[in-house]
């Protein structure tokens, strides 16, 4: 039985509607494993702390087709709510075609300064050269990436998470099967998994524009538009947060890379990038969630059903306790055995980065609180509370925690920083929540 944004949701009903979303943003979060997996084993460590150490930049021109998903599609899930239909198809075309010409700009500008941006972040000789290959491969496919981050957001405003989901599968698999052939099968070295990863993505973001452009009976449908400042303002102002977000997670996993250049070397990147790797696939779960889940927030705010939106609020609060104490004890059983398959090879990379992994799985006690509450907001078309709880999340704790703790505990404080900034964002948004509680009646 499919399942509309006007129904009333219990459990098990906003489960479903969100556990697509929740796969399409794990096995988006995937790609970068994936490479992570091919480039350790079948390149080397230099060439792994080189992916590592230039994809926060990727990932921050990136973040633009992720701020229109969830700004954009906020406001399209509102104005469905409303009753305009006709408005909220105008807005998604509007939303859809300014990214692909930003994506091209952003593109075009990051193949002219990857190598200098790479230069600027420390990055020694023995990766420049990598990293600037590995950047430059990506960013032609950088278009395409922003729309298939958008697409996560829109498909599940289209009451078609599944969609997105089957798509985010099949640009997986995509990538999986030609890193296999590139690298290891045609040996084409990091240049192969960096081509990997591009097709991939281009799979990913052109096949859903192409299935709303001639979908028929679709919520929303890519067609004629017109130029709306306001509402281009509203998607972006609404965005921001997730835009912030995204930026400052890439900002400071740039600052961990250089302050585990000074305290460990090459080797302390390598591990860090095998921990970034785990963290994006259990935060994706959160993120997620929050993505499928903010078009039925949404669409209950926009048409005035505050019993509803106060369910959703409470469930959901369950449900994201519940995901972080399994994740914590999932995080802490695996860390060997995701170390053994990423790193097995150097006994002393090994040992820093399943110690590493002790001290750094107690952060998803607390990030996925922090996570919805952010887009809890968005979804209430208030931009502003979400970029505070993003913008002090993913920059101000952080790197607080990162720059303070290694001088008290070495190399441990760096692994215990993020632990303790996503706790202080917790309770940054269980605060803010409790403060606009009268204001939206949830």
């Amino acid at each position: 039985m499919k399942i509309q944004l006007s129904d009333s949701f219990n459990f098990r009903r906003l489960l479903r509607y969100s556990f697509p979303s929740i796969l399409m943003m794990i096995c988006t979060s995937i790609y970068t494993v994936v490479d992570g997996f091919f480039v350790s084993n079948f390149v080397g460590k230099n060439a792994l702390a080189a992916v590592n150490f230039i994809f926060p930049f990727i990932m921050i021109l990136g973040a633009v087709g992720f701020m229109f998903g969830t700004g954009g599609g906020a406001l399209i899930a509102k104005t469905l709510g409303e009753g305009d239909r006709e408005k909220a198809n105008r807005l998604f075309s509007l939303f859809v075609y300014v990214t692909i010409g930003c994506g091209a700009v952003l593109a075009a500008v990051g193949v002219l300064t990857v190598r200098y941006v790479a230069v600027g972040l420390g990055a020694t000789e023995a990766i420049l050269d990598d990293c600037v290959l590995y950047g430059r491969i990506l960013l032609y496919a950088l278009p395409a990436y922003m729309l298939q981050l958008e697409f996560q957001s829109y498909c599940a405003t289209a009451e078609k998470p599944k969609l997105g989901l089957i798509v985010t599968v099949g640009a997986g698999i995509t990538n999986v099967a030609l890193d296999a052939l590139f690298v290891v099968g045609f040996r084409w070295g990091l240049a192969g998994a960096a081509a990997a990863t591009a097709l991939s993505q281009a799979v990913g973001g052109i096949v859903p524009l192409a299935y709303f452009f001639c979908a028929r009976k679709s919520l929303l449908r890519l067609g004629k538009t017109r130029f709306d400042g306001k509402s281009l303002w509203r998607a972006c102002a609404n965005g921001s947060s997730e835009l912030l977000s995204n930026i400052s997670m890439s900002m400071v996993a740039m600052l961990y890379n250089i302050q585990l250049m000074r305290y460990a070397g090459e080797d302390g990147v390598a591990a860090y990038g095998v921990l970034m790797y785990v963290n994006l696939v259990f935060l994706a779960a959160f993120i997620g969630y929050s993505v499928g889940t903010a078009p039925v927030i949404g669409y209950h705010y926009g048409a005035g059903n505050t019993d509803e939106l106060k369910g959703l609020l409470k469930k959901s609060l369950v449900i994201i306790g519940i995901f972080s104490v399994a994740m914590v004890g999932l995080a802490e059983g695996l860390a060997r055995p995701l170390a053994l398959l990423f790193v097995g090879y150097d006994e002393a990379l090994l040992a820093l980065t399943v110690r590493g992994f002790f001290y750094f799985s107690f952060s998803f006690l607390f990030a996925g609180l922090a996570i919805f509450g952010s887009a809890f907001f968005t979804a209430l078309n208030n931009g502003l509370m979400s970029a505070i709880i993003s913008f002090l999340r993913t920059l101000v704790f952080q790197i607080a925690a990162v720059f303070v703790l290694p001088l008290l505990f070495g190399i441990d404080g760096i692994w215990v920083s993020l632990v303790v900034a996503e706790l202080f964002a917790a309770l940054l948004a269980g605060i803010l929540l409790l403060v606009n509680k009268k204001k939206y009646r949830y």
